[in-house]
């Protein structure tokens, strides 16, 4: 059997548990993926997209609901290295890559303030235009169940208000498109466990500002946060399971105030008439 097969055979079979029910899990709660879809699935060229592309591609090969996919590669500014090893994982995957560039990373490494949201911004706006280019209604994007849970604790800490990685959002800039995240549910360290078993070396963060504050000695906020979930853990293993049945189970009437759209509301606005 090829390697390519192989691999995606060990996603349905050794990691069934740990990926792949998952996989069809939050595809299936969340509704992600409906009859005529066509999908631009974002591959970064790490662990969590390819994995994902992988997922996609097995799916759409025995699902019942009928969907397209292309597979994009949006190069920000890769050196040399990375770039080929994102050519060379994607030709041991046997993923159909289509590979366009941007100037992603020379615009934003000479930004001093908030460098990491611009990058997603832009990120997200390219791929858009690209997926919208080829004919596509929807961008898949590789982030997985610890990113949910770290966003939610960044943004109490660190922004002072309360919200998640939404597992699929309306884009409000390109009209009919939508952005699905079809790992939802599936932990970082069976992404490892994957990877290791299938002897698989992917890129890491090949961002220019994490780099620099690398060599300054600086790290990032979710750097922080995975750091505090770990030691967290060490109290009660639960920690991370809570975290993300929290976001699915918010009680509202114990909430002083909550957004909707640009209306805010307070407790006290009906407070004394539930006497």
């Amino acid at each position: 059997m090829e390697r390519y097969k192989l691999i995606e055979r060990s996603i349905v079979k050794r990691f069934r548990k740990t990926i792949w029910s998952k996989f069809i899990s939050g595809i299936k709660e969340y509704e992600l993926i409906k009859e005529g879809d066509k999908i631009a699935v974002c591959i970064s060229g790490g662990k969590d997209s390819m994995l994902m592309a992988k997922c996609m591609q097995h799916l759409q090969k025995y699902s019942e609901v009928e969907f397209e996919t292309e597979y994009l590669v949006m190069d920000p500014g890769y050196n040399e290295e990375n770039r080929k090893q994102i050519l060379e994982n994607a030709k041991i995957l046997n993923i159909p890559i289509k590979v366009f560039h941007t100037p992603i990373f020379d615009i934003v490494d000479r930004v001093d303030e908030t460098p990491c949201y611009l990058c997603a911004r832009m990120r997200r706006g390219y791929l858009y235009r690209k997926a919208m280019e080829l004919g596509c209604n929807k961008i898949a994007l590789g982030h997985h169940f610890n990113d949910v849970i770290e966003t939610v604790l960044m943004s109490m800490l660190y922004a002072a208000e309360i919200k998640t990685m939404m597992p699929k959002l309306h884009s409000t800039n390109h009209k009919g498109m939508e952005l699905i995240r079809p790992m939802y549910k599936i932990n970082e360290e069976d992404i490892i466990a994957w990877t290791k078993y299938n002897n698989l070396n992917f890129i890491q963060c090949a961002c220019r500002v994490a780099e620099r504050d690398l060599n300054q000695g600086t790290g990032s906020k979710r750097q922080e946060i995975k750091l505090l979930i770990k030691e967290l853990k060490e109290i009660n293993p639960n920690i991370d399971i809570n975290i993300f049945k929290s976001i699915h189970n918010i009680n509202l009437d114990t909430i002083i105030g909550y957004r909707k759209g640009n209306k805010y509301i307070n407790f006290l606005d009906n407070y004394d008439n539930e006497k």
